[in-house]
């Protein structure tokens, strides 16, 4: 065999091996340690101050013992409330750090996102320091998607009008001719209708709809929280505690708990 022959044999041997396993070994992995079984997510490096956040709290200790809350079968399992813990007297409180939503990273199934507040009292998304969310979602057809692009633009409509509000709110105080209420409202609208007449209704992208219409998830909430990892193993045991009964308030009857989060470098 020619010395160039072997050459390109192991080049092309390299990137198979690359294109295989490449994926798997890059970012931060977690160990999540169940009463169900073991769950393994990687960190995303494009949300690092949630991805050192994460890291912070798994050594510290914060999630052993932590049970799943709050589980809605067909839609995510939620956990990280310390306040859930056995023994609550050395819990510190809940906090928040900086959303770092990326178009990057959507809902797919199996994505790890941060809870939050709403957006009556949580304008800039901020995420909870500590609680978080894998998806377990579903399916969706086209007719679907095309109801879910519908409440997507709606809340994204709702939410630049708040963010109007609240600057010019805030800048009416300090103008020697105040606007009223009504202007400042007619105001915000206009700024809406700026922002999105160039960009149109939303749309979601290509690669995107082919994977919530062959492996699922919740798109609904895409761009409104931060999504910041994913399941590289374990999605059996996502389903089975996400498919446990529950009670009204989607407390799982059943007591679910993280024993052990591993950080994996």
């Amino acid at each position: 065999m020619s010395s160039s022959l072997r050459l390109l044999l192991s080049v092309t041997a390299a990137l198979m091996i690359l294109g295989c396993t490449g994926a798997d070994k890059g970012g931060v992995r977690a160990e999540i340690k169940t009463t169900e079984g073991d769950i393994i997510i990687r960190l995303s490096d494009l949300t690092p101050i949630h991805r050192d956040n994460f890291i912070k709290l798994a050594e510290g200790g914060f999630y052993d013992g932590v049970s799943f809350h709050r589980v809605i079968k067909d839609f995510m399992i939620q956990t990280g409330d310390g306040s859930t813990k056995p023994d609550t007297t050395a819990n510190p409180p809940d906090y928040t750090i900086p959303a770092e939503i990326n178009d990057s990273l959507f809902h797919r199934r199996g994505a790890v996102a941060a809870a939050r507040m709403g957006d009556d009292v949580n304008p800039e998304r901020h995420s909870s320091g500590t609680q978080f969310y894998i998806v377990q979602g579903k399916v969706y057809n086209d007719e679907e998607l095309a109801k879910t692009e519908q409440r997507i633009d709606l809340n994204r409509r709702q939410y630049l009008y708040n963010q109007a509000l609240k600057e010019l709110r805030a800048s009416a105080g300090k103008d020697s001719v105040p606007m009223t209420e009504d202007e400042i409202q007619q105001n915000a609208i206009v700024r809406v209708y700026d922002a999105t007449e160039a960009s149109g209704p939303y749309t979601t992208p290509a690669n995107r709809r082919s994977e919530y219409a062959t492996v699922g998830g919740t798109p609904f909430l895409d761009g409104a929280y931060t999504v910041f990892g994913e399941v590289l193993e374990g999605m059996d045991v996502v389903d089975a505690i996400a498919n446990t009964a529950t009670d009204i308030k989607d407390k799982p009857v059943k007591d679910i708990r993280i024993l052990k989060v591993r950080i994996i470098r």
